[in-house]
């Protein structure tokens, strides 16, 4: 295994959005919840403009050249956290290669770029517990510690 870990352009949009449906599908058949309206395209194109515009920022890791994993960020602002903080909204790494320190990397590379931002802290919500209780060891285990509550949303057509 070669694996290398790189921030995204927006020519890495295709990549992005395979990687965000397999991450989504992956949510749904643990839930047994169709939760998510995924379209490949229009996430690809979404991913072009955000990046373009730095309003998204995204860390691919490779092996050989091939995408193996992905994690993201976005900036936001609070009262409650002294100003600018990112938020990771996505984080993926394909299942042949999880167990190899991959989420690790990516996470390190997110932190990295959080005190290069100036961020004073970076927040993930995990998906839904049970389910994915696996997936919230692993972000304690990697300095992350529960800030309370859960994420709820509306949405507008």
């Amino acid at each position: 295994m070669n694996i290398y870990i790189k921030q995204a352009t927006p020519k890495n949009a295709l990549d992005l959005s395979i990687m965000t449906g397999k991450l989504l599908q992956e949510i749904m058949d643990k839930i047994n919840r169709n939760v998510f309206n995924f379209n490949q395209e229009e996430t690809q194109k979404r991913a072009e403009e955000l990046i373009s515009k730095n309003l998204y920022f995204a860390f691919i890791a490779y092996d050989n050249h091939h995408p193996i994993g992905f994690i993201s960020l976005y900036e936001s602002y609070a009262l409650y956290s002294e100003g600018a903080y990112g938020t990771i909204p996505e984080l993926y790494v394909k299942p042949e290669y999880r167990s190899l320190k991959i989420g690790q990397q990516l996470i390190e590379a997110a932190k990295k770029f959080a005190i290069l931002k100036h961020w004073k802290r970076v927040e993930v919500t995990t998906p839904p517990l049970p389910q994915f209780d696996r997936t919230l060891l692993f972000y304690e285990k990697n300095g992350f510690e529960i800030s309370g509550g859960r994420k709820l949303k509306i949405t507008f057509e």
